[in-house]
């Protein structure tokens, strides 16, 4: 592939804007959610349940959700 053929990504500020934006209300609710459900087990057993929970949240709905309302931003 030549360098005029690749593919141009968002610029890497904007997309760390909106993770950093949209992580911490995912982090936040998950865990606060999940903490009374979660509490007799250990901090690492909590996170090994709400982590992956929350990379699906992410992968699956938020980052597609954000993809079609910044899309056009975030190439710009």
């Amino acid at each position: 592939m030549t360098e005029s053929s690749r593919p141009v990504g968002p610029v890497r500020w904007k997309l760390w804007l909106l993770i950093v934006l949209t992580l911490y209300p995912v982090i936040t609710v998950s865990v606060s959610i999940a903490e009374p459900v979660l509490a007799r087990l250990p901090l690492y057993g909590r996170f090994a349940i709400i982590v992956p929970v929350m990379v699906a949240v992410m992968l699956w709905i938020v980052v597609p959700l954000l993809h079609r309302i910044f899309g056009a931003w975030l190439a710009r």
